[in-house]
């Protein structure tokens, strides 16, 4: 096979290689498993192989060697500009909703599978029809390229600027979501840190960054050009770095969501599909999982920093409260109440006391549908009461209890010898850097210092 190793060639082989590799690796896997995820990140790794390609086969000798080597490169979309930011996009869309399917968002693909098909058309024209069937000889490139394929290139440079405007578009729509997926994240689930993506959306800043790059090249090359096959070499090389940084964190993000996640960027604010509605409240549920009409009125006093162990953990009343000695309510929990309407204030007391009580907080993982699920109420309603009623989306809400915890187990002078790791795993943290981050977030300070009793 045609191959001439230089300095060029030699340095963008690394790239396509491991690419295509990876690319044929993730096709496979997602057609056995039918993971969409797959499917698109492998296509994004094929368009950022393909245009590599084409100048490294360039530079190994294709262009130059007017046989059939010569052919094949006037016959394949190279640069498929048109596909790319949909195809993050769809991605983007297809990691953040796990019920996504393509359907009718298909239609995104639409003008870069057009493009692509041109290519099949003017194949079959030239090769097939003009020279297979009437033996007629290929008119350009020293009888390689064909009229059809000639007519292609010259409007190419029409369709990379389109392409060009679709990146942008389509990168700029992606963040916008981003933007709302984080809010999402955080109104449904208590550790967001693995779900984040923020290695996907540094990743599409880079590509920008380099749609910028190509741009910054084009013009030149009409200001000053034309400019020649070796300058454009140093945007390929780029281009190729972005093939392994683009493996690297969409492996990454495939991996990443271990749980449900049903993103739907059509309908902001709703975390369960279904919004809140005033005056559609579910009946409470009687001890023992029954509803009832009738809506509890016990109210719930914090014990106090002094209180003593025979008050502590009890109703205002004196009856028992189901509530370990230890248990934590954070201050913006128990002060909230204006805004929240009053068939919900009941909701709210009963969260509180489940959150005493049960302390789900502890678990990592803790979701919003979890904690609806014990409530036996709908997300939507839980998301409401939280919001209005706490001041706080579900994931400050919850991490309020934890820090709370940390703060109470940093100062225990029984917990001296405990490492702050030990600390945040204690408080329901899953990593060291979430709890400085959250720490830091809700109290304004480290968890390094506050100030520790010693053993």
């Amino acid at each position: 096979m045609l191959f001439q190793f230089g300095a060029h060639s030699a340095l963008l082989l690394p790239f396509v290689v491991p690419g295509l590799v990876l690319a044929v690796h993730l096709l496979v896997r997602a057609a056995r498993f039918g993971h969409l995820p797959d499917g698109l990140l492998a296509l994004l790794l094929l368009l950022n192989v393909l245009p590599v390609t084409q100048w490294m086969l360039g530079y190994a000798g294709w262009y130059d060697s007017h046989d059939g080597y010569s052919t094949t490169m006037f016959y394949v979309p190279w640069q498929p500009w048109l596909l790319w930011g949909p195809a993050f996009y769809l991605y983007f869309r297809s990691l953040t909703n796990q019920a996504f399917e393509l359907g009718r968002h298909w239609r995104h693909l639409l003008p870069g599978l057009l493009y692509a098909g041109l290519f099949a058309v003017a194949a079959l024209y030239d090769l097939g029809w003009s020279r297979g069937l009437h033996g007629r000889a290929l008119p350009f490139h020293f009888g390689t390229k064909g009229e059809a394929a000639n007519w292609l290139d010259a409007i190419n440079g029409l369709v990379g600027w389109l392409g060009y405007a679709l990146m942008l578009g389509y990168g700029l729509a992606t963040l916008r979501l981003f933007r709302r997926y984080r809010r999402y994240l955080d109104d449904n689930f208590s550790d967001t840190a693995r779900l984040r993506f923020r290695g996907l959306r540094d990743l599409l800043v880079a590509a920008l960054l380099g749609l910028v790059l190509w741009v910054g090249f084009e013009v030149l090359n009409e200001a000053i050009g034309p400019l020649g096959y070796g300058d454009y070499w140093y945007a390929y090389f780029a281009n190729g770095a972005l093939i392994y940084y683009l493996g690297l964190v969409g492996l990454q993000a495939n991996f990443a969501a271990v749980v449900p996640l049903r993103f739907e960027p059509e309908a902001p604010g709703m975390t369960s599909g279904v919004p809140y509605v005033a005056g559609s409240v579910m009946p409470m549920p009687m001890e023992g999982g029954t509803a009832a009409a009738s809506l509890p009125t016990t109210s719930y006093r914090q014990p106090a920093a002094n209180a003593d162990k025979e008050t502590e953990g009890q109703f205002i009343d004196g009856s028992e409260l189901l509530v370990a000695q230890t248990s934590v309510i954070p201050q913006p929990v128990a002060a909230l109440t204006a805004g929240l309407a009053p068939e919900l204030h009941p909701w709210r007391e009963k969260l509180q006391q489940l959150m005493a009580a049960e302390q789900p907080w502890l678990e990592p993982e803790l979701t919003l549908a979890e904690l609806a699920h014990r409530l036996h109420t709908n997300t939507s309603l839980l998301s409401h009461v939280i919001n209005t009623g706490c001041g706080q989306n579900f994931n400050d809400f919850v991490n309020s209890y934890r820090v709370a915890e940390a703060e109470r187990k940093l100062q225990d002078p029984r917990l001296a010898h405990y490492s702050l790791v030990g600390i945040a795993l204690e408080s329901g943290f899953n990593s060291k850097s979430t709890f400085n981050r959250v720490f830091k977030k809700l109290t304004g300070g480290m968890p390094s210092e506050v100030i520790r009793p010693k053993s």
